[in-house]
Parts: structure tokens; C-alpha cells; sequence
């Protein structure tokens, strides 16, 4: 059986399919147990079952009359697998931003370390700055005097 993934994630759009394979998780059942908790006809239900088959969620056997449905192992795991992978790349990307801050973490008592010294140089240039600045002044009023 070929694994279609795009018709089994469009067959999990509806919400009645969606809760037939959460019922067809605890085990096998016919259409009729199928249909009891839900307020449609049978062949409703069997319009919403014909979907997961044709998705590969679901199969059937026959039981004399009866054609117990229950879930397709094949195509549940096709999923898994899939969202397995999108699971892993996460999981990268996690790992990767963790790695980042970690970084960041440890460059932190650094930045701060010239943030606490980079303000008292400055300020100390400032001053020196303002020092000369006075002096200068102070200069060109004594040759304006004299």
C-alpha cells in the first residue's frame, strides 16, 4: 500500500475522522459501534471511514457479515515517521538556540566587565578633556592681560 501523506493529513482535518481513529485506538469496531457517539447516519460514518482507507489510516476485515474496521499500522507509522522528522529538525533548532544563549551567557561577565570600565575611562578622558580645556582658557586670558 502506497503512503499518501497529503491525503492522510487532509483526512485529519475533520474532526469525526479524527475521533473514529482515537475510538479505533482502544480496538476493532463495526460502522454501527462506530456511529453510536456521533449524531449521523451510517452511511455517513461510512462515507468518513471510506476517506481513511483510501488515506491508508484505516482497513477492514470480513467477518462473516460484519467488516470490523481498525487501524492501518502502515500508514500510522508512514505519519509518525514523518512527524519524527519534523520532531528531530526541532529538536536541532533547540539545540542550536540553546548552544546561542549559552554563549551569550558566558560573554555577559564580559560585557559587563567593559560596560563597568568603559563608563569610568571615559568619564576620566572627560575630565582630563575639561582639564586641558581650562588650562588653554586660562592661558589666553593671561597673554590677553598681558
Amino acid at each position: 500500500m502506497q503512503m499518501n501523506l497529503d491525503a492522510a493529513f487532509s483526512a485529519l482535518a475533520d474532526p469525526t475522522r479524527r475521533a473514529i481513529l482515537a475510538r479505533l485506538a482502544t480496538g476493532e469496531a463495526t460502522v454501527n459501534e462506530l456511529a453510536e457517539p456521533f449524531e449521523m447516519s451510517q452511511p455517513a460514518i461510512s462515507q468518513h471511514l471510506k476517506v481513511l482507507e483510501d488515506a491508508g489510516l484505516v482497513t477492514h476485515r470480513i467477518d462473516g457479515t460484519k467488516r470490523p474496521r481498525r487501524l492501518a499500522k502502515p500508514g500510522i507509522e508512514a505519519m509518525d515517521q514523518w512527524l519524527a522528522m519534523l520532531r528531530n529538525a526541532l529538536e536541532a533548532n533547540y539545540d542550536r538556540l540553546d548552544a546561542l544563549l549559552a554563549r551569550s551567557e558566558q560573554s555577559k561577565p564580559e560585557q559587563q566587565r567593559r560596560n563597568t570600565q568603559g563608563p569610568n575611562k571615559q568619564s576620566q578622558n572627560n575630565q582630563k578633556r575639561n582639564t586641558e580645556t581650562e588650562k588653554e582658557e586660562d592661558d589666553e586670558q593671561v597673554d590677553a592681560q598681558n
